[in-house]
């Protein structure tokens, strides 16, 4: 390939906005000549390599306006741990057909048994696939919104929890709500009823949302747009970050 060519393709290229075409133009025509590529192999080399720098880019992207705690995976978490927890249904939810549905996901259980590890590996899992994601706590969220709505801006806020692909909601049942923010939780969840999924964790079970909402109705209806279309998946093992604690212990009583 001459150079003049390959300066115009290298133009070319990031007029189109393949940055990385124009990059790697010398190492693709190198592939291409040891391979003996014909002229489609090697258009379709150029696009499939393209096509996954691009989603590699879209990915680590959305990772970081997701504000995911961590980035783990599930093949982080270790299912020998909670014996009782059918990976099976874990790995189901990662094919993510119900976010394809606008279904939603919940985990329950007590603290520590890696409720969150599950639903970020599961947001993950959507972020690739090319999902948009936010995470928030449930006390994050209410904050957020009560405070939005004090300034006159409540519609405004409502869209950063009703825009993503995938909604995922932290630790519900960790602080009792007043009515007035259970009633702002009930339109994120009612405005994104079949429109969008949620992924949440709760320590508390589904009977004693009443309790945490500081009202049955008003919980009954979100429970009713929530369960609608929800795989539910109950932890009751034990925990992750005792077991972490008790090892160092040991290890520290050891040593000394």
């Amino acid at each position: 390939m001459s150079e003049l060519v390959s300066t115009r393709i290298r133009t070319v290229a990031s007029k189109l906005g393949l940055p990385h075409l124009a990059e790697a133009l010398n190492q693709y025509a190198q592939r291409a000549d040891e391979a003996k590529l014909g002229y489609l192999d090697f258009l379709d080399l150029v696009l499939a390599e393209e096509l996954a720098v691009r989603d590699d880019r879209r990915f680590r992207q959305g990772l970081r306006t997701s504000k995911l705690p961590h980035h783990k995976t599930l093949d982080d978490y270790d299912f020998s741990f909670q014996p009782d927890l059918d990976p099976r249904k874990v790995k189901d939810l990662a094919t993510l057909s119900f976010v394809d549905a606008k279904a939603n996901a919940a985990l329950l259980g007590p603290p520590g048994v890696g409720k969150t590890h599950i639903a970020v590996a599961l947001a993950v899992a959507a972020c690739r696939a090319g999902y948009s994601v936010y995470f928030t706590s449930l006390d994050d969220m209410v904050k957020n919104l009560k405070a939005a709505e004090a300034a006159g801006r409540l519609t405004s806020k409502l869209g950063t929890y009703l825009r993503p692909g995938v909604l995922v909601v932290d630790e519900v049942g960790y602080e009792i709500l007043e009515r007035g923010e259970a009633n702002l939780v009930f339109q994120v969840i009612s405005k994104r009823y079949e429109k969008g999924s949620i992924i949440l964790t709760s320590n508390k079970t589904f009977s004693e949302w009443g309790q945490v909402f500081g009202d049955e109705v008003l919980a009954t209806a979100i429970l009713d747009r929530l369960l609608h279309h929800c795989d539910v998946i109950s932890i009751n093992g034990p925990s992750y970050r005792l077991k972490n604690r008790l090892k160092a212990i040991e290890r520290d009583t050891n040593v000394a």
